[in-house]
């Protein structure tokens, strides 16, 4: 049996059950984290609930489940301990000389994931910036702490090289990290502006991690990504063309999957990224129905649109993987329940016909022709166009231009003052 384990770590995860949170929250919470293990390259032997009153500014729970934790992981050979709940510096620092084990949490297990995916320059600019800014505040002493306890998950990427550097060198870096991103974030906003130039109209997908958003990606621009039933299995946002029935074509953007507890520093650090899904015009919002804690993870992609500051705009909710559930009373109970919502399999194509359609209805609803006299010295308004239309025919005068335009029914007010 020991064979199972020889080039993975063995895991024990900790989980709190306190007054705040149900039974059914923190088991499921903690089946995401030995799945979010899993992912980062551990294999799980054990599982423990705390009952906690008050959290331990120092150990974060009581003395004796600590002495109880530490004497299963000498027992068990355990490699590394996760917390599903955050733990401050301190925590961390005094629970690992105590264990004598690598002890992570949440944050870390998913920045380490992070780290594993990233492919793209940007994605790993991105990851860095978030470890080290989560790293930082745990500098102190962890030096020696990680050069003890050796490698794996949660020491990747930057972890393993910079936390012997002292702290100042550390946020020099963070800094240059800043730049470099900002530098990137522009050429991603050229290219937003190009395709925007191309299609007046943009779509993101959105999601839990695993809904199933680079299959449907796949299924209506044949982009041909590679799909892997893990979490986080798409972390640099991938841009598709999708033709609609009648002809017309627009983009689609598949973004970074959301989660439970997503780290503030990978929101952060994440921010060109999360623009994909502020400039878009319309979104899809993909949701596994077959999981049963799809109520949850809908409640959990809300919450990071939130605080990433997306605007309100339409949203069509999917409800997909619709061929691995048995009672279809309840999808259709959830297509009403839900805004705009419709059934699909991403992986049959059943039910997808339906979603082109609602997605051609919106653009064609969104979009007015008009015919503009624009004089030269009104430049903006043609970068408005551009932005939020598309440009049909242009016909030069002395004076200005004769422009034919598709634009967006919110922008024709502006506009008045051209129309012909």
């Amino acid at each position: 049996m020991m064979d199972n384990f020889t080039h993975k770590e063995k895991a024990l995860l900790i989980g709190i059950r306190n007054r705040s949170r149900i039974d059914w929250e923190v088991e499921d919470s903690l089946e995401e984290l030995s799945r979010l293990a899993e992912t980062a390259g551990a294999v799980v032997v054990g599982t423990t609930i705390q009952e906690l009153k008050k959290i331990d500014p120092s150990l974060f729970m009581g003395k004796g489940k600590v002495e109880e934790v530490r004497d299963f992981a000498s027992s068990h050979n355990i490699d590394i301990i996760i917390f599903d709940n955050e733990l401050t510096s301190t925590q961390q620092r005094n629970l690992e000389e105590i264990f004598n084990t690598k002890t992570i949490d949440r944050t870390g297990l998913i920045l380490d994931i992070f780290a594993q995916r990233a492919k793209s320059k940007e994605g790993k600019l991105q990851v860095e910036l978030a470890q080290l800014t989560y790293t930082l505040p745990r500098l102190k002493g962890k030096g020696v702490v990680l050069s003890r306890l050796g490698g794996g998950i949660g020491t990747r990427g930057p972890g393993e090289t910079q936390l012997e550097v002292d702290r100042r060198k550390i946020k020099e870096r963070i800094t240059r990290l800043k730049r470099e991103i900002d530098k990137v974030g522009k050429v991603r906003e050229l290219h937003r502006r190009r395709r925007m130039f191309l299609s007046p109209l943009t779509i993101a997908l959105i999601g839990y991690t695993n809904s199933g958003k680079s299959t449907l990606l796949n299924h209506l621009s044949h982009t041909g990504i590679l799909v892997e039933n893990r979490l986080f299995s798409t972390l640099d946002p991938k841009v598709g063309k999708l033709s609609l029935p009648n002809n017309q074509e627009v983009f689609i953007s598949d973004t970074v999957g959301f989660i439970h507890k997503l780290p503030h520093q990978l929101i952060a650090a994440f921010k060109a990224t999360f623009e994909e899904v502020k400039e878009s015009d319309l979104l899809l919002h993909i949701i596994d129905i077959s999981s049963p804690h799809f109520e949850a993870h809908i409640d959990a992609v809300n919450k990071v649109l939130e605080e990433t500051g997306v605007p309100p705009k339409k949203i069509i909710h999917v409800l997909n993987k619709i061929d691995k559930v048995a009672h279809k009373k309840m999808i259709s109970a959830w297509v009403k329940k839900l805004e705009n919502g419709v059934a699909i399999s991403a992986l049959t194509g059943d039910g997808v016909n339906l979603l082109l359609s609602m997605i051609e209805g919106f653009v064609s609803t969104s979009m007015q022709r008009v015919k503009l006299k624009i004089p030269f010295g009104a430049g903006k308004t043609i970068g408005q166009i551009l932005r939020k239309g598309k440009i049909i025919t242009k016909h030069y005068l002395d004076t200005g231009v004769i422009i034919e335009a598709e634009v967006q029914r919110a922008l024709v007010n502006s506009l008045k003052p051209y129309l012909k």
